[in-house]
């Protein structure tokens, strides 16, 4: 199983989150498995076409996601998952 990591800006939206262990295998699966764990996640990485919003960044195996329109970058079932929401303002 993929071991997934979150930004802490993140836990202000969903106390919950926590890292975790999902099988997937893809980025748009596990934003998938994500969403039924903490409902309303997928809206915060993704648009309403299931791309990658301009401000997230995930990273599979310490390498960014080259597919941000599909997220069909595989997982491996020891892959590690960093999700990344960028903050703006100084």
């Amino acid at each position: 199983m993929a071991t997934v990591h979150f930004t802490p800006h993140l836990k202000r939206y969903f106390p919950e989150l926590r890292s975790c262990e999902i099988e997937s295998a893809s980025v748009a699966e596990l934003v998938k498995a994500l969403d039924l764990r903490h409902a309303g996640l997928a809206s915060y990485l993704v648009d309403d076409r299931g791309r990658l919003r301009q401000h997230v960044v995930i990273y599979v195996d310490k390498v960014a996601v080259f597919d941000r329109a599909t997220l069909s970058d595989a997982l491996r079932s020891n892959s590690v998952v960093h999700v990344f929401q960028a903050l703006s303002g100084g």
